[in-house]
């Protein structure tokens, strides 16, 4: 249990630290459309496009990682105090009832939509537009089960805890 709690948390770490070096292109990206629109009075569809596949494909991709480093907002104020038992617990709940089907419903809507993309080769509407939807639509399946992949290492690390185990911290 411990050795698959291992290799999705590294798993989980890379593909985060890769995604991390897309947010510099992102930036350049933006301000190039910025300029070029203001600066010289041009637009670049190809370009501002580009931009929009490297934020959805940070975001999608990366809420494994920031599911790892508890990242996520949480709303219940008293968390923070109980102890590591009882947080084990109410990070399982959460998974098995909330995580794991949201996971699996946005997995099954998104297939058809994100094959249905790759059989017609899905492009752009716009002139000078990217020719690559099919790619920014198979995010939407690719997440649901990179997410899943962490919501799963957790909980194993969850029933580490609650077994008496010990405890197992994020590998970096």
């Amino acid at each position: 249990m411990k050795q698959c709690v291992y290799l999705i948390d590294y798993l989980t770490e890379r593909l985060g630290r890769l995604l991390a070096w897309l947010i510099p292109l992102m930036m350049l990206g933006t301000a190039a459309v910025v300029i070029m629109r203001y600066g010289f009075g041009e637009g670049m569809t190809a370009l501002q496009e580009s931009v929009t596949y490297l934020h959805g494909t940070v975001f999608m991709l990366g809420a494994a990682y920031t599911l790892k480093h508890g990242g996520h907002v949480r709303v219940d104020i008293f968390y923070h105090r109980f102890s590591p038992r009882t947080k084990a617990w109410i990070d399982s709940i959460g998974c098995i009832l909330f995580l794991l089907p949201l996971c699996g419903l946005i997995l099954i809507t998104s297939w058809d939509f994100s094959a249905n993309a790759w059989e017609i080769r899905e492009a752009s509407v716009e002139p000078g537009g990217l020719p690559f939807v099919y790619l920014l639509k198979s995010l939407l399946p690719l997440m649901a089960i990179n997410l899943a992949m962490q919501g799963i290492a957790e909980l194993l690390r969850n029933a580490i805890i609650l077994s008496g185990g010990e405890l197992i911290s994020h590998a970096d």
